[in-house]
């Protein structure tokens, strides 16, 4: 394998010398940097990157550590991250995690070692403490609210929306609802305000029987519908946590030959149109945008984006089009 200091000894010039010309850094007379140049065209010589990356400090690489895929969640997520990351010099790796903590103390241990010129955490199963600490390593940038954490954030701001979404269920008469999370609220901040704020509206938490977690699938979705049908014939409406769950639930229904419930989905996704159920559309394609754009601009550490989350009772996806 050819090595740098080869095109040093065969053009005559020091190491040194050659690594200004791959660099392009320091003066190197026309006459230098051409004979240099053809010495490494007849050596077919490729610069090491990484070598060279590590010299400037850069590796031009953005982990994005994300538990999975199976939700749409995540893929709309992902979607705004690489439009933007496109329209840069940047490349995009992913960091599966599926929420191990010890696998996400290795990817900030790999931003601690300059692997990563910077991270987005889109879920995660450490602490936002934890996440702080490493924030002297690099640029980290969550998607979720940090409160008062010294963390860089772009997010969903649902509160008014979910408010909404639940008045406009109380106002229709609508009292036994059954809810889909992907995560229980011991472990997820996001489900446990979506109680919070029924019951802000309602005056009391569902019932536990109403309550079904691990759904992340529209198979997740058929199968607590099945849960739901066979122990409850009095359900009149399902909250679900995605417009492809919502439209699995329906599935199950129509399957069975029994009524079907009122639904309301989230992610403003094709299915909310073709079944003409109320959505939250929460933008997480523009949230990974703005997280990208945050986690390679330095200057914007500990800036919080809010995106303004809608409740959609009738979704026109296609109205702009």
């Amino acid at each position: 394998m050819v090595t740098i200091k080869d095109v040093a000894r065969i053009s005559g010039y020091s190491p040194s010398t050659v690594s200004r010309v791959i660099n392009h850094s320091g003066y190197v007379s026309i006459k230098t940097n051409k004979k240099i140049k053809q010495v490494m065209k007849q050596l077919d010589y490729v610069p090491n990157a990484i070598a060279q990356d590590l010299s400037k400090g850069k590796t031009h690489k953005i982990g994005v550590v994300l538990p999975h895929l199976r939700h749409s969640y995540f893929s709309q997520m992902l979607l705004g991250i690489m439009d933007a990351a496109l329209q840069t010099e940047y490349s995009v790796t992913l960091l599966p995690s599926e929420y191990d903590s010890n696998l996400e103390m290795h990817y900030l241990e790999q931003l601690k070692r300059k692997e990563y010129d910077g991270l987005i955490f889109t879920s995660r199963g450490i602490s936002l403490s934890q996440l702080t600490q490493y924030t002297k390593y690099g640029p980290i940038v969550c998607c979720e609210n940090p409160g008062n954490k010294h963390l860089t954030a772009a997010f969903s701001d649902r509160k008014a929306a979910y408010i909404q979404a639940f008045t406009w269920l109380k106002d229709h008469s609508i009292a036994k609802i059954v809810f889909l999370f992907s995560r229980p609220a011991t472990v997820s901040m996001t489900t446990q305000l979506t109680l919070d704020w029924f019951a802000q509206v309602y005056g009391h938490f569902p019932a536990n029987k109403h309550i079904i977690t691990n759904v992340t699938t529209p198979q997740d979705g058929y199968r607590a519908a099945q849960t739901i049908a066979m122990k409850d014939n009095t359900v009149q409406y399902f909250f679900t946590n995605g417009d492809d769950i919502a439209a699995a639930v329906r599935q199950y229904y129509v399957d069975q030959h029994l009524p079907v419930p009122g639904l309301i989905g989230q992610n403003g996704q094709v299915a909310s149109v073709t079944l003409n159920i109320p959505t939250i559309n929460h933008h997480y394609a523009q949230i990974g945008r703005q997280a990208f754009k945050l986690v390679v601009s330095p200057e914007l550490k500990n800036q919080k984006i809010k995106i303004k989350a809608d409740f959609v009772l009738n979704n026109q996806l296609f109205k702009n089009l």
